[in-house]
């Protein structure tokens, strides 16, 4: 009987061909295409792999639309974004795990990747999508065979390679129009062009190019309430202008080596943050704050008493919190938020805000990769990754998103990382294993603050302008080895062991406190003005840690067939404690310095699942359930206008589902389901709230997802036609820990759709499309600012979007 490792051996190359036949064939181009990943570090068919992995190749997600990094997260079961800047910065959310701190000082709990080079500042996860391969999205801890440890998991973009054989290339143009009152238009170029340089050396580059307009139109100065924050104010938002390229580089000095290496760049210059605002009002109790829920349509006053049944049934009083309003007795209008405004079309894109500027922030980013591989004999092989990326941003959002001059919000980082992994792979014939060293340098410098502009009502006089400011270094070094080994316990049954140990060193220094403004286009410069808040200010707090951190892993998985897959494990996952860099209120709200370090979080994960390949191979059906047990989960709890993450226990159970079908020629069928039950225990409504803790839901975790999506393709005009129609559901969820009324989006349904036909030789390809068909209103992300402003601010997905695209390809 042949071995479980042989009877692979011989299913790969039958998948590869597979797939090629697929790619090749226009007719039966198909979505549900056979994709080989390198999730354990080694090629795989998909469904051999006993991780719950979500994999599509660059083919697909061009047919899903898939523009942006985040895109990607709506056809993954259990994947979700989350983030800050109303959707400029998007990290992603798997099973429940993120952390929506809005400071770029912190690393987040899912890793993303791009050609295994690790993207270390969080807000950089979001970045445009090109002449890509594949991706992989794994879910669950990962830390014994990737370079960077995380809880949540890890999202890798695999690039395309230069080709040695012929030269080969493509230009594809997207023109379309969002379907607004601004009628804004997008226009997106990408090009790449690949081929041998001579025997042993080939070379690719690529380059894409977008740019859009604002699609949210801005009425300001309509029913302004104090002078503008500064010239050219009132400026419509949502525009995107990017560049972005990459240049690739392979060799091939012998049979058995092979360097690759590549560099990248990308700048996006983009107007302040697309936030709308919706009327709030606090629920108060004893003094304290205990909900928020929208303003009902009479409502003038600033807060109301709550009954203690939370708000439901909210009563008249007198009590408010100190700050609300600034003085004022009671809401400018009926239920509209402090100062009189209530958005004039309330989800629709149209509003009215002073801060809003043409060309306000932008985005940078480059790095160079070397890729080492050599096979040192048939079953052994070393590969040595070195990565450089430098991240450069800052960006700006007006923080009730209205007409009031009140203070703006900025986020701005410099920052650096260098890595060097070295890992072997070998097998024999029982088992396989992967061996690696690791080494991670992140030197961060990051700017964050209010800004009180000119003739701000919150200016502070005589110091106004200002930027009221927090700047903070980090510089991480992480040392780590690691190692998975795979033992064939019997033909059918393997055992599964990882581990790695590492070392995290962190050293830490922040200050925060008042900077003279001089414009709406910089923070932070100059010296801190002294006493600005009174004696003390500014405050400064420097520390440094030394932490040895462990991860490991165990799991059994069993082929009772060849197209059968069981598999059962536990997995212990860890991200290191840091460090706030808070704003100046919630550094004084949380408690000064004691509120600055918090510790590494541990994710105990209990999983098991099933692959099974039913029908001749036609259909792929996998799911999976998993239980996590944390101990001091990272969560942001966001009070005022500001944040700390604090530590907290926390426990998740969940499910998966994913089907993948071809019931009949041309046509391709998919549907995939998530849900899970997350808890985070005990958390404040505040620092020193003499109300109990409660338990409450994560932010950025809707408990249902499903995703369903039907392409059929069919002979016409010489060519293939193709018809597809996507929609991607997920459940209502808070954008903060406080779990309030108020500060939770709807749930949501997106339906997409297109209509393209391809050439017979497959050269050209035309598409029609439709995305957000019912211009549907989903929620992307959001601030609780009820006592600051009388408002939430929001952000919501594009609207309904009409586009026409040529590709052609050489």
């Amino acid at each position: 009987m042949k071995t479980k490792h042989q009877r692979r051996n011989i299913r790969r190359p039958l998948a590869i061909a597979i797939g090629i036949a697929i790619a090749q064939s226009a007719a039966a181009q198909s979505l549900l295409e056979e994709v080989i990943v390198t999730a354990q570090k080694r090629e795989q068919n998909l469904q051999d792999v006993p991780v719950a992995v979500t994999a599509f190749t660059g083919e697909q997600m061009s047919a899903l639309g898939v523009q942006e990094s985040f895109d990607i997260a709506a056809f993954s079961p259990g994947v979700h974004i989350s983030g800050n800047l109303a959707g400029q910065n998007t990290q992603f959310s798997i099973r429940g795990v993120t952390q929506n701190d809005f400071n770029d000082i912190i690393e987040a709990p899912n890793a993303v990747y791009l050609d295994e080079g690790y993207i270390a500042v969080a807000q950089a996860q979001t970045f445009a999508v090109y002449d890509i391969a594949r991706v992989e999205i794994l879910k669950g801890p990962q830390g014994t065979l990737f370079g960077r440890n995380a809880t949540g998991g890890l999202v890798h973009y695999v690039s395309n390679k230069p080709t040695f054989d012929e030269t080969t290339g493509y230009v594809d143009l997207t023109t379309g129009q969002f379907d607004t009152p601004n009628n804004a238009n997008r226009h997106t170029l990408e090009a790449a062009l690949s081929g041998p340089l001579g025997d042993k050396v080939a070379a690719r580059a690529a380059l894409r190019y977008n740019r859009q307009d604002p699609y949210l139109e801005n009425r300001y100065p309509e029913t302004a309430f104090l002078p503008a924050p500064g010239e050219g104010a009132g400026a419509d938002l949502g525009d995107d202008d990017t560049i972005a390229g990459r240049l690739s580089l392979a060799f091939q000095p012998t049979d058995t080596l092979q360097i690759d290496l590549s560099a990248n760049y990308a700048d996006s210059e983009v107007s302040t943050g697309p936030f709308q605002s919706k009327s709030t009002i606090g629920v108060i109790e004893g003094g304290e704050l205990v909900n928020v829920i929208d303003t009902p349509p009479g409502e003038t006053r600033l807060t109301i008493d709550g009954d203690g049944d939370g708000g439901a049934d909210a009563i008249d009083g007198d009590q408010f919190l100190p700050g609300g309003g600034i003085g004022l007795p009671g809401r400018l209008a009926p239920g509209a938020d402090f100062f009189g405004y209530l958005d004039p079309d309330g989800d629709d894109f149209t509003f009215s805000g002073d801060f809003a500027f043409k060309d306000q922030g932008y985005t940078e980013s480059s790095g160079l990769n070397a890729r080492v591989a050599w096979d040192l004999s048939a079953n052994t092989s070393f590969t040595a990754i070195t990565d450089w990326k430098r991240y450069e941003k800052l960006l700006f959002i007006d923080v009730d998103s209205a007409p009031a001059n009140q203070l703006a919000n900025y986020a701005g980082v410099d920052a650096t990382s260098f890595s060097q992994e070295l890992r072997l792979t070998g097998e024999s014939d029982n088992m396989r294993w992967v061996a690696g060293l690791y080494y991670l340098n992140i030197d961060n410098q990051s700017d964050n603050g209010l800004k009180a502009p000119a003739n701000s009502i919150a200016g502070g006089a005589p110091f106004a302008p200002v930027d009221i400011g927090v700047v903070a270094e980090l510089e991480t070094n992480s040392y780590s080895v690691f190692g998975q080994l795979d033992y064939d316990l019997t033909p059918t049954l393997t055992a599964t062991a990882g581990l790695r140990l590492m070392r995290e060193e962190k050293d830490y220094d922040m200050a925060l406190g008042v900077f003279p403004s001089f414009d709406n286009y910089s923070v932070n410069r100059g010296d801190f003005i002294p006493n600005a808040f009174g004696a003390g200010s500014p405050y400064f707090y420097e520390d440094e840690t030394s932490d040895p951190l462990w991860t490991g892993k165990l799991q059994l998985d069993w082929h009772p067939s060849d197209t059968l897959m069981i598999y059962a494990g536990v997995n212990r996952g860890v991200k290191a404690g840091s460090f706030n860099a808070p704003l100046l209120g919630a550094y004084l709200g949380s408690g000064g310095n004691s509120a600055i370090a918090y510790d590494e979080e541990v994710l105990i994960s209990y999983e098991g699942g099933f692959k099974a390949t039913l029908g001749d191979g036609l259909t792929r059906l996998n799911g999976s359930v998993f239980y996590y047990d944390y101990s001091d989960y990272q969560a942001f709890l966001f009070v005022g206008v500001g944040g700390v993450v604090i530590n907290a226990d926390a426990e998740t159970y969940g499910a998966e589902l994913e089907l993948t079908t071809s019931p009949i020629d041309g046509l391709d069928l998919m549907f995939n389901a998530a849900y899970f039950d997350a808890t985070v225990k005990d958390i404040p409504l505040r620092f020193g709230s003499p109300l109990p803790p409660r338990d409450v839901k994560p932010t950025y975790a809707p408990e249902l997802q499903a995703t369903a999506l039907a392409r059929y393709a069919w002979d016409m005009f010489g060519g293939t036609m193709a018809l597809q129609g996507d929609l991607s559901y997920s459940d209502e969820f808070y954008y903060n820990l406080r779990n309030f009324d108020a500060d939770k989006f709807d749930s949501y349904t997106m339906v997409n759709a297109q209509l393209s036909w391809q050439s017979p030789s497959a050269a050209w390809t035309t598409t029609l499309a439709v995305r957000n068909i019912t211009d549907e209103r989903a929620g992307v992300q959001g601030f609780d600012l009820a006592t600051l402003c009388g408002c939430n601010e929001v952000s919501y997905r594009a609207p309904r979007f009409y586009s026409v695209g040529l590709r052609y390809e050489f």
